[in-house]
């Protein structure tokens, strides 16, 4: 299969898409029994794919699923029983299709071309098939295919006009490369290993001598381009007329031309000259993606490409895009697609994916483990989005999960050679996209021998083609050859730090940064996976996946909810877990910001993952639509071009204290910011602004993270207890630039504490015989006495808890009414905020399955989808002849440190006020042994 090439040509095409004949070859013998030969009786529509179209085989326990199954309850626990009953299948680890296949397909169909294709070479292109691919013209075999990222094209010769010719192609979606059966370009875990042709589909007429390579090498800080190609075949005499236009069409006359004359006198003619653009050329990037059109004629053939007149480079420990520095804000794309099955292959769909993605303040796309299709690049030429492309290839997670043998790279398996014939497909395919930056070999690699096989790689294809910035791999490993690394060491959260995590594990401040990590490196760092946090999966949602692909897992989810008496709350939990999700992914990516010399990050993700048991990490579901708690303008103030940063060491002050934040900008925008104003204010939704102050910035100069001095508040004049909002705006700006933080202030010294205390108790026991008397207690157990142990932080559930094999937090954050009475000192959203830290680490969860299904606790606490526990964390009740407030959070054991005691005292405040007031009417009733359950 010859290499495919960017630039479009100008021949005469026929469109192959419509009915096809097919017929599926489970047990492979089609090549044996000369298939090709014979009329094929069963049909499908191409574009397309076998399982969207209900073919193959339904879903069984036995179905051959391509990826790990990393957990493996589905299959043992009875939980999962009625969802392995024949006719009511439902796996929890993916997206289920509706039939499945995996193996070999036939498809067929009569061709004939007319009288103005005599003498013409005719060629077979397939955009995007699904995977290997062999051709038949009748009984004569034309060769074989086996790229995931780019068409699969085959010379087929002349053709008679009028003649009918029997087009065969077999197509097989074993995965016969070790690519890694997590990779995103083939696993269920994602797109699904599907079988078919998706795309264009066509026949071209193609002339004897022709262009078969046109690359263009722009040079931005001498504002001229490079043009190098290759004609192919025996053409004789020829004058090779180059012109270059303003691709959006502003003039027909060309900005420049020239003509180089060519002698086509052997198969392989290569051919280089530059063209100067002139001092009037703009530049392409994120701020003015401005495309320009190479249009090449040699007489016989015509080809156009677009390009952008842009550089890349290293400068210093960052990136620099035609010498300015940027900062890579980005997001993971792994290949998920629930309507189809496959990436879209027009340009509309990926304009509204990226726009999405810049609307939320991104600047760059991963695709993880794979590659798009064209229309992607097209798309993102045009509004000015960073792409990192890989290899499609995972080739470690079977390795150390679940196969035998090696299935790493560069031990000498078929894979290394793939990886640079692969490489080099997608360089030549793709190569002239401005928008295509970066470049790895894929994910994660492993094997015994990878490092050094990486090492030739980088070499190869930086010398190959240095329009781009090329990484080992996205993860790992960190090599001397690398143009920049993607470590995971700069991120909140680090495989196995459970509990220990920083989010966790140390109080909450708005400082952290990890500028020695990146000054520890020898080459820019762009930050591995950072975020996934977790949100309740958005199970109420299942209608939406109406193609072939079904959320099934959401089916065991809602079931498992609504047997455990919350399916009406699911809106909540979806809510309130998400605010805390995005408080997660608000310090994830200050803290990037934060970091001096950082060149950018990867979240993980954007968009949820529907594979690897559910993953839902996403601020927009799996459609990319927003799931309604972190609209994109409220993230776009944290991550944007330009971000108003603070360093605070705490979040919760007592109203003795003083305020002192450093004021930090971080600047990565068109060009620098002259006089421009810093505005804060501190407010409160009651009272609005409490305090307000302006502060000239300095001169921001682009491409940097710049101190601006700082802000001083004496908390001794503003009501207390209350939560603020600190702001800070730069004014001046072209566009509104604003960040804000949650703050929280505490009296110093409680003064209306009552003069007769409520009846507090430290076990159940003592409750219960104080209840006989008809007292009204509040009852905070010592630590230890709950019986059911639950994996409790503050965090939000990092990836999932089936995955990562039980790391801890396995809950996703409070829910609770602000205005319940026994809140009404203890100011606090519906969901998990800073000041929530303190409280949860004196916290155990009580599990409340065995109570009535009415009974709801006042603080609830959201547990993981895989167990749906009914969670609280105070709780009250009428027990006996008395009312009872039940808190496990341990309000009266000595504080770690003074912030600690202020917030857990004043919830104890408001607990005791309460309990003592004419408010405390609980509704539920509980009867003693189900309060000793607990």
């Amino acid at each position: 299969m010859p290499n495919t090439a960017t630039p479009r040509p100008n021949h005469p095409t026929l469109n192959l898409s419509g009915t096809w004949a097919f017929a599926l070859d489970a047990a492979d013998g089609g090549i044996r029994e000369e298939w090709f030969r014979r009329s094929l009786s069963e049909s499908i529509q191409l574009p397309g794919s076998v399982d969207a179209q209900g073919l193959g085989h339904p879903v069984t326990l036995e179905s051959p699923w391509t990826g790990t199954i990393f957990n493996r309850d589905y299959y043992d626990k009875d939980a999962y029983a009625p969802y392995r009953e024949p006719g009511n299948i439902k796996v929890p680890f993916f997206l289920q299709p509706e039939t499945h296949y995996i193996g070999v397909a036939w498809y067929q169909k009569s061709i004939k071309v007319n009288d103005a294709w005599t003498g013409k070479r005719i060629r077979l292109m397939l955009e995007r098939p699904h995977w290997e691919t062999q051709v038949w013209i009748d009984e004569h075999e034309i060769g074989k295919g086996d790229s995931l990222s780019t068409p699969h094209e085959w010379n087929l010769g002349q053709l008679e006009a009028g003649r009918s010719y029997r087009l065969t192609i077999r197509v097989d979606n074993r995965q016969h490369i070790g690519v890694g059966q997590n990779a995103h370009s083939i696993s269920d875990h994602t797109q699904g290993n599907w079988n078919g042709i998706v795309g264009r589909m066509e026949l071209q007429a193609i002339e004897d001598c022709r262009i078969a390579q046109l690359d263009v090498i722009p040079d931005a800080s001498s504002l001229s381009i490079r043009v190098r190609g290759i004609l192919q075949g025996q053409g004789g005499e020829r004058t090779l007329k180059l012109k270059v236009y303003p691709k959006d069409g502003s003039t027909d006359k060309p900005l420049v031309q020239q003509s180089l004359p060519l002698t086509a006198s052997g198969e392989i003619t290569p051919f280089e000259l530059e063209l100067e653009l002139g001092p009037e050329a703009r530049l392409w990037d994120e701020f003015d993606p401005f495309l320009y059109e190479l249009q090449a004629d040699c007489g016989s053939d015509q080809r156009t490409t677009p390009f952008g007149l842009r550089s890349v480079s290293v400068d210093g420990s960052q990136i620099a895009i035609n010498g300015r520095k940027v900062y890579f804000r980005g997001t993971l794309d792994c290949c998920i697609f629930p309507l189809t099955g496959h990436p879209p292959m027009d340009v509309d769909s990926w304009r509204k994916i990226l726009r999405q993605i810049q609307s939320h303040g991104l600047n760059h796309v991963r695709f993880h483990s794979w590659c798009p299709p064209e229309a992607a690049f097209d798309a993102a030429d045009e509004l000015g989005v960073y792409f990192q492309v890989e290899c499609p290839t995972w080739p470690n997670v079977d390795a150390v999960l679940a196969s035998d043998s090696p299935a790493g790279i560069g031990d000498g398996d078929p894979i290394d050679r793939w990886v640079y014939e692969e490489s080099e497909r997608i360089l030549q395919a793709y190569g002239n996209h401005p928008c295509f930056v970066l470049m790895a070999s894929g994910n994660e690699p492993g094997g015994p021998n990878h490092c050094e096989y990486l090492s030739q790689w980088l070499l190869h294809f930086r010398k190959r083609d240095p329009r781009r910035l090329y990484c080992s791999g996205a993860g790992w490993p960190e090599l001397a050859e690398s143009d920049f690394h993607i470590p995971s060491a700069p991120r909140l959260y680090q495989w196995g730090d459970g509990l220990k995590s920083r989010i966790n594990a140390l109080p909450p401040a708005a400082s952290h940064d990890y500028s020695d990590i990146i000054a520890e490196r020898d080459a820019p760092v762009i930050s591995h996976e950072i975020g996934q946090w977790c949100a309740y999966p958005p199970i109420y949602d299942t209608d939406k996946y109406s193609g072939h692909l079904k959320a099934r897992s959401y089916e065991i989810y809602a079931d498992s909810l609504q047997a455990n008496h919350m399916g009406d709350q699911i809106r909540d939990f979806v809510r309130a877990s998400g605010k805390l999700q995005a408080l997660c992914y608000k310090e994830e990516i200050e803290a990037s910001l934060r970091s001096k010399g950082q060149a950018g990050f990867q979240l993980l993700g954007l968009q949820d993952f529907p594979g690897q048991q559910t993953a839902p990490v996403g601020i927009v579901d799996a459609f990319w639509d927003n799931k309604g708690y972190l609209e994109a303008t409220e993230m776009s103030r944290f991550c944007n071009a330009t971000v108003p940063l603070i360093r605070l060491e705490k979040r919760v002050f007592a109203s003795n204290e003083t305020l002192s934040a450093a004021l930090e900008i971080a600047h990565y925008g068109p060009e620098d910011l002259n006089e421009a104003t810093i505005h804060w204010e501190l407010t409160t939704p009651q009272d609005g602004v409490v305090k307000e102050g302006r502060l000239a910035a300095p001169k921001l100069l682009t491409g940097n993270l710049q101190a601006c001095g700082s802000i001083e508040i004496d908390w001794a004049e503003l009501p207390a207890p209350a939560q603020y909002n600190l702001s800070v705006e730069l004014e001046g700006a072209a566009d509104a630039i604003r960040n804000d933080w949650e703050l929280w202030l505490y009296p110093a010294k409680l003064t209306d504490e009552a003069t007769e205390a409520p009846a507090i108790v430290r076990s159940v026991t003592e409750a219960l015989a104080l209840l006989e008397e008809g007292k009204s207690v509040l009852c905070i157990p010592e630590a230890g006495q709950i019986e059911h142990r639950v994996e409790l932080g503050f965090s939000s559930i990092f990836w999932n808890t089936a995955c990562t094999q039980g790391q801890p937090p396995h809950t996703l954050g409070i829910l609770c009414d602000p205005v319940h009475p026994a809140l009404e000192h203890f100011p606090t959203d519906a969901h998990s905020n800073w000041q929530w830290w303190y409280p949860i680490q004196a916290a155990e969860a009580m599990v409340l399955d065995e109570l009535p299904p009415e009974c709801r606790p006042v603080v609830q606490v959201i547990d993981d989808w895989f167990k749906n526990r009914r969670l609280g964390l105070i709780l009250e009740a009428r027990v006996g002849k008395g009312k009872l407030l039940l808190c496990s959070i341990d309000l009266l054991a000595k504080s770690d440190t003074p912030e600690q005691n202020l917030v857990c005292r004043q919830l104890l405040h408001s607990l005791k006020k309460y309990v003592q007031g004419p408010k405390f009417d609980p509704q539920i009733e509980l009867r003693a042994e189900e309060l000793e359950s607990i």
